[in-house]
Formats: structure tokens, C-alpha cells, sequence
């Protein structure tokens, strides 16, 4: 892999700044905003915890929720998440066996795309008498926006029998102004991580995303927008965590197992409703990926949610994370993608 350019080491130096935003530049509280907006789980439109009063004109924060919170069930127990500029590495606090919580650079894989991945100590010293103890296997992924208007991190691991504790946050850092009328799209890509609830061990994945809104319709039913989403997922590559690309291993392996003769992984598609995207330039909805079986029936092989921001003067780019699963990879009884991805209309 290799390692990011300047322009992206620029970018990911600039802070985020107010508004409760909890993702700056090494002072980051994910899980504990000073402000009012600490957040309490998903409320009844779908958001993830985090800004609690959210508006167009303010920025914006969501997290993960963890498996404590009353609407949330989640393993997002990742919290003080930051990156420092100036020795690029990546803090996460509330993990445990993560080494310090200081996780540098990745080695074998330093970045996904236009995205930079940071792994944590594989051993920590002992307190007493300096023996090394082996470490959790986390990883996180770090995206910014050519901007540096618009912000994700995502944290996971591989060290337990079901998924394990970690988190994802996506912000915006301003606010947005949403056109009127009229249909825009946007292209960008998307990096995250696989891990599994019945196997331990991660992996990595890769994207290109499309997304279109059209500020048209549907028309709203009860005040505000009812604006419609469309999107999806392509060229999907899975990689291990020494950056071997191993998709035609994992689509042999389910083919094997399921009869199937798939050759790829299937593309997601963001399922089209009224009322995806709100006033404030937030967006919510589902998305799943089919493929045809033995019997030329479609089936389902992921199903799951995305959630986005849009930024800027002139709804310019879109920040978000999409989390599926799917049964059907017979390496675990349950897979999850969960990934970060930035989309710009008019790519810079």
C-alpha cells in the first residue's frame, strides 16, 4: 500500500472547531460533549447519538452508540478519538488491551484509498517487571475531506468471539446550505473494516461511491424536507491485514458453501424512500446488496443502514458511514462492514 500524499498529510492537520463538535485535533471526547448536545442514543428519525440539537447553520457530530444505551446497541465504546499532525498518530481512549491508546501509522497497510489506517501497540510493558504483554489487535481508519469541512473515524477489532468493542464517528465542522430544487450527485470512495460475530480477526475493504439527492421530491407530508437519497457501492475489494487483496478468496469461499457462482462482491445500493435527508443536512436510511442463487431467485447478501452529513456552502461533499452484515460468508456466523466514506459533487 501506499502511503498518502502531502496534499492528504495537509489535511488531516486542520482542526474541527465548536458547536460541541467533539473531533479536534487531540483534544477529541466522542462519548462525553461538554456542551448540551451529548446525545442519547437514537432518537425516533434513526440518528445515531450525538449532536442533540442539530440545525443547517451548526456543525454536527454522530457516534456510535453502545450496547448500555436504551435506543442503541451498539459496540461503540471508543471515546476521546484524535489525530495529531504532528507525529501523525491517532488516540482512542476506552479500549481495552490497546497499548497506550496511541496508535501509530500502519506498517503493512498505511492507507485505503485516500484514507489513513493507524494500529495499535502489539504489546505493552509490563508495570512491575517490564515484561511485554501481548496486545488486542485494533485498528482504526482516519478520513478527512479535501476541505477538512467533513471528518470520520472508524475503530474495530479482531480479538474477541463476537465483534468486539469499538466505534465510528462522522462529522461536519460547518454548516450547509441546501439547494432549493433541482437533483445533485457526488463520487468519492470508502474504506472500512470487516469483522466477525463467531471469528476473530479483521479485515479490510475498499469502495467507490456514487450518491445522488434529488431536492425535488418526495414532497414532504409533515413540514420540513422529503427529499430522496440514492446511492450505491461498487468496485467492492477486501483486503487482510497485510494488504493482500483477498476477494476472490472470500467470494471463492462463499460460492463453495452456498453453491453460487458469484464473481464479485455484490454492489450495495441505498434503498429510495421519502424523508432520507433532513432539514439540517442530515441523512439516514438503509441499503442492501442481492445476488442471483442456483435457482436464478434474487436474494439478499447484506442489509444495513447508512448515515450522512452534508457540507458546505453549496452542499458540496457528503460525509457518512454504512454498516452491513451478511450471513452468507461462511467464515463466521455473521459478518459487518462498517465503513467511512467522503463524496464530493465537482470533485476537487
Amino acid at each position: 500500500m501506499n502511503k498518502i500524499t502531502g496534499a492528504f498529510i495537509a489535511a488531516l492537520a486542520l482542526s474541527a472547531c465548536g458547536n460541541g463538535n467533539p473531533f479536534t485535533e487531540e483534544t477529541t471526547d466522542t462519548g462525553a460533549d461538554t456542551g448540551t448536545d451529548t446525545g442519547s442514543g437514537i432518537d425516533g428519525d434513526g440518528r445515531p447519538p450525538g449532536t442533540a440539537s442539530p440545525s443547517a447553520t451548526v456543525a454536527i457530530f454522530r457516534r456510535e452508540g453502545t450496547s448500555t444505551e436504551e435506543a442503541y446497541r451498539g459496540n461503540g465504546y471508543a471515546t476521546d478519538i484524535s489525530y495529531n499532525s504532528t507525529n501523525d498518530t491517532f488516540s482512542v481512549d476506552n479500549l481495552a488491551f490497546d497499548g497506550d491508546g496511541t496508535y501509530a501509522r500502519g506498517t503493512a497497510v498505511s492507507s485505503l484509498g485516500p484514507f489513513a489506517v493507524y494500529e495499535a501497540d502489539a504489546q505493552y510493558t509490563d508495570i512491575n517487571d517490564s515484561e511485554p504483554i501481548n496486545q488486542f489487535t485494533h485498528r482504526a481508519i482516519y478520513g478527512v475531506s479535501t476541505s477538512g469541512n467533513t471528518q470520520f473515524a472508524i475503530v474495530r477489532t479482531g480479538a474477541y468471539a463476537d465483534y468486539g468493542f469499538g466505534g465510528f464517528i462522522y462529522q461536519r465542522d460547518n454548516g450547509v446550505t441546501l439547494p432549493s430544487a433541482g437533483q445533485a450527485q457526488y463520487n468519492g470512495a470508502l474504506a472500512g473494516i470487516r469483522d466477525f460475530n463467531g471469528a476473530g480477526g479483521i479485515e479490510y475493504t475498499t469502495a467507490d461511491v456514487q450518491i445522488a439527492i434529488d431536492f425535488d421530491d418526495f414532497n414532504p407530508t409533515t413540514g420540513g424536507r422529503g427529499d430522496a437519497v440514492s446511492g450505491s457501492l461498487t468496485n467492492r475489494t477486501i483486503y487482510d491485514t497485510n494488504g493482500t487483496d483477498i476477494t476472490n478468496d472470500v467470494i471463492n469461499r462463499i460460492n463453495t458453501d452456498n453453491n453460487l457462482t458469484l464473481s464479485s462482491i455484490p454492489v450495495a445500493t441505498f434503498n429510495v424512500g421519502p424523508g432520507n435527508l433532513d432539514d439540517n443536512g442530515e441523512i439516514i436510511g438503509t441499503l442492501t446488496s442481492r445476488y442471483t442463487d442456483a435457482n436464478g431467485e434474487s436474494q439478499v447478501y447484506e442489509s444495513g443502514n447508512y448515515y450522512a452529513i452534508v457540507s458546505g456552502d453549496n452542499a458540496e461533499e457528503i460525509v457518512g458511514v454504512v454498516v452491513l452484515e451478511n450471513t452468507i460468508d461462511p467464515v463466521a456466523s455473521t459478518v459487518r462492514e462498517t465503513g467511512g466514506f467522503i463524496v464530493y459533487n465537482n470533485v476537487p
